[in-house]
This record gives structure tokens, sequence and C-alpha cells, in this order.
């Protein structure tokens, strides 16, 4: 599991305003927002909230791919590419979402050259960060994956990350126990201190080298 933000990027902090000038949909905590196996019609421009990518196995297992915050894009690979979406997008909390349809994206594009280039890097990363996300979940020891995620994810001043053991869980591969004994190991090293509904990181650099 993977978060970016476009300053991570080199991008302008404004180089999605085109997309979020357009009008935005709201959604409901928990709403679905598209299918994996399903035709990829647009692309979305989350303008504020917060949604995961997640995969659906056949036995009904969940995997998270990646977590959006405002500013970012997301459903965008698999529209480019023409295919469908490997993925499904549900909102964390209540979220406002710009769609962007094939014809606006054409309409866009051509608008505003410097969107193209940015689109490249964007999709660029998303394929590394796919690509990093199967090495972490394939080959890393649960604790490593678990530090992994709570330094992906964005934090507070005060280091506090918002995210269930449920979803920690769901992002690295391994069951709520598992999460829930690491979690416990880690904030008797006093590298972490778990809340409801969050963990607080206490000492970022330290966890980084575990």
């Amino acid at each position: 599991m993977e978060y970016f933000s476009i300053q991570e990027l080199g991008l302008p902090d404004d180089i999605w305003a085109p997309f979020a000038r357009r009008q935005a949909q709201h959604y409901a905590a928990g709403q679905l927002i598209y299918l994996q196996d399903t035709p990829a019609e647009g692309f979305y421009y989350l303008k504020s909230g917060r949604v995961n990518a997640f995969l659906s196995s056949e036995e009904g297992d969940e995997r998270v791919l990646a977590v959006y915050q405002s500013g970012n894009l997301f459903g965008e690979a698999s529209f480019f590419n023409d295919m469908p979406r490997i993925a499904s997008a549900v909102t964390v909390t209540p979220c406002e979402i710009v769609t962007i349809s094939r014809d606006a994206a054409a309409g866009l594009l051509s608008e505003n050259p410097q969107l193209v280039m940015a689109l490249l890097k964007y999709l660029s990363r998303t394929v590394w960060m796919l690509s990093n996300h199967l090495d972490g979940m394939a080959f890393r020891p649960a604790e490593e994956r678990v530090t992994r995620y709570l330094l992906s994810l964005p934090r507070g001043e005060d280091g506090l990350v918002e995210c269930t053991q449920e979803e920690i869980s769901a992002a690295v591969s391994t069951s709520r126990v598992t999460v829930s004994r690491v979690l416990n190991r880690l904030a008797r090293r006093g590298l972490v201190e778990t809340r409801y509904g969050a963990v607080r990181l206490l000492d970022p650099e330290a966890l980084g080298r575990e």
C-alpha cells in the first residue's frame, strides 16, 4: 500500500486545477465509486476526503492497494489503458469527487498541454507504487510491512495517523491479530502509541529503521 502526493512528484501544487474547477459529486463514507473488472468510463479527482483502492478475491478476501487523499487522481490507469478496472474504489470518509469523462479529458488535455506530461509522470509513479506494493507484500516480514504502511500514510503535526487495525491488516496482507501484536511490540519500544482508530508515530525516524 502506498500514499503519495503531487509534491513528491515535483509537480506544481495547482497542476490539477483544471480538474478541481469542475463540478464535484458528494459521496458518503463507505460508498462504492467503481468496481473491479468493470469498464473504466472515466477517472477521478479527489477534491476532499479519503478513498481506498482495493483488490477482491473470488473467496471474498480484500487487499488495499492504495490510499488516496485530497488532491490525488485515481482510476486513471485503467482509463488510459482502456482496460477493465484492476481494483475497486470506496470512500473511507465523506468525499467530494470530480469525475472526468473521456470527452472532458480530451477537452482538458487539449486546452492544457502541461497536463499531459503531469499525467505521464503520475501514471509512472502509479506503476512504481504497484510494483513496490507487490515486493512489500510478498517478501517482507509482517512487522516491516506494518511499519512501511504506517510511514506511507500522511500524518498530523503530532505524528497521528488515522487508520484502524482492520485497515492495516487489509493493506499488508496479514491478520488483525498479527497487526495488534506488531503494534503492541512497537508501543513497548516507544515507537508508536495506539489510539482508537489511529496510531501516533512517536519516532518516525527510528520506525523507518525497523
